[in-house]
């Protein structure tokens, strides 16, 4: 799945993403982060696919605005959605 980021909708955990200017797919593991080095909040924590977590060195924090392609959407429940839901209001206030 290659789908374009033109509605920048919050990506479940475990999705597979294309992030602008790195060159390896990355794995979403957490959404609305903070980056301890730099203090700022990101949309997203990913790692490196396939190796996945290697250390805190390799986490990568990236905003939605960031993401050129989606290789696979990860998961989606009930409580996904709902969480998603509650992102996107927090987003707009």
């Amino acid at each position: 799945m290659r789908d374009s980021m033109a509605q920048q909708e919050w990506l479940p955990i475990g999705s597979v993403v294309k992030v602008r200017n790195f060159n390896k797919p990355v794995m979403i593991y957490g959404r609305k982060q903070r980056q301890e080095a730099s203090g700022k909040v990101f949309d997203y924590v990913a790692v490196p696919y396939p190796e996945g977590n290697i250390s805190e060195d390799f986490n990568m924090f990236f905003n939605i605005s960031m993401i050129a392609e989606v290789y696979f959407k990860g998961f989606e429940t009930e409580e996904e959605l709902n969480l998603r839901n509650s992102l996107s209001e927090e987003e707009n206030h």
